[in-house]
């Protein structure tokens, strides 16, 4: 597993760079030819690659990974894959290249393949943007998904927040500050009062974070600005909280005499809620006991991925069953080597239950 694990992260896969992507889900379809006796359906879709593998007519179980990083080329020459003791490290190695490589050897102990199917996408790291409709494709008829993300400290991901991204747009009219602002109409000041609007749509008690992040405004100091934006990080925990932000922002309207408001939607990630994933947990826990594992955990974690897609389409979704390890998306990421195999025991027994 851990010369898997090698071969995926030494070919670096930042989701901004296709063509590495494509170099990377090249070794992903080794690995599956070698590991399943299969080659991998190619999905090419707005210059991408992603892989489908389908075995036998109406598969019933759906394993769901991602093949692209955050981190950008170059990275692995100052920071190589490299095991030390129980944990390896190296770019991408916990989210998600030693789920991938979980995947494909889970799936190798068992018997036959019949009724399974595995998708690995390259676009997860910003939304799907390009694989969503296969998604929604490949889940159709699906009675369950396991998805091999990375666990949270260990523990199962039973609970994911949605993850949507606005992109408010003031335009005003722009004019010498110190001459004549008054025929001037200020963007930036409108855009503040949106702004102070749109923060306060938050609700923590109920898990709703709006949070205004990057902002643009203005070209000289001494103008007017014409036209400012700011982009808007939203995270929910239930259709109907996010259904609630939606219409607000939708529904802003401009306050400073002169300017206009546009509202766009950027990304759009549905919740993953835990009526979704609740039954599959209780099966992996009795599966667990009888592994001999130890007790598995669940987690709520704020960040989304593929399984919250397939949860919407209304498909049963366990995520969170790849590796054990810490440190996403942050220098020094690893996993704990261990833990590995235990994880692909782990979910080569879901998969055998749920065909049975």
């Amino acid at each position: 597993m851990l010369e898997a694990l090698r071969a995926l992260v030494e070919v670096e896969s930042p989701t901004a760079e296709p063509d590495a992507c494509a170099a990377c889900a090249e070794v992903a379809d080794e690995l599956g030819l070698r590991l399943l006796g299969a080659r991998a359906e190619r999905i090419a879709s707005d210059g991408r690659v992603h892989l489908r593998w389908r075995f036998g007519e109406a598969p019933a179980v759906l394993l769901v990974g991602h093949l692209d990083t955050v981190w950008p080329l170059g990275t692995l020459a100052r920071w190589p894959f490299e095991v030390r003791g129980d944990t390896a490290t190296g770019p991408g190695v916990f989210d998600m290249k030693a789920g991938v490589a979980q995947l494909f050897f889970a799936l190798s102990a068992l018997d036959d393949l019949r009724d399974v199917a595995i998708l690995l996408t390259t676009d997860e790291e910003i939304g799907a943007p390009t694989s969503r409709t296969l998604i929604a494709e490949t889940a159709r008829g699906i009675r369950a998904a396991l998805v091999l993300e990375p666990s949270a400290h260990g523990a199962l991901k039973t609970e994911r927040k949605g993850v949507s991204v606005y992109r408010i747009t003031a335009v005003g009219k722009a004019a010498h500050a110190g001459l004549d602002p008054e025929k001037g109409a200020n963007a930036a000041v409108e855009l503040a009062h949106q702004l102070v609007a749109v923060a306060a749509l938050s609700r923590p008690d109920a898990g709703t974070t709006v949070t205004p992040s990057l902002l643009t405004a203005g070209t000289a100091i001494n103008t007017v600005p014409a036209r400012a934006a700011s982009h808007v990080d939203v995270r929910t925990r239930t259709r109907a909280e996010a259904e609630r932000v939606r219409a607000a922002l939708l529904g802003l309207r401009p306050v400073v005499t002169g300017t206009a408001l546009t509202v766009e939607e950027t990304v759009s990630v549905p919740p993953l809620e835990r009526i979704a994933s609740e039954a599959l947990y209780r099966r992996a826990e009795r599966l667990a006991a009888g592994l001999g594992l130890a007790p598995l955990r669940e987690a709520a974690v704020g960040g989304g991925s593929d399984g919250n897609l397939v949860a919407s389409l209304g498909v049963p979704v366990l995520d969170g069953l790849g590796a054990v390890g810490d440190h996403a998306h942050a220098e020094g990421e690893y996993v704990e080597v261990p833990r590995l195999a235990e994880r692909a025991a782990l979910v080569a027994a879901l998969v055998e239950d749920l065909r049975a």
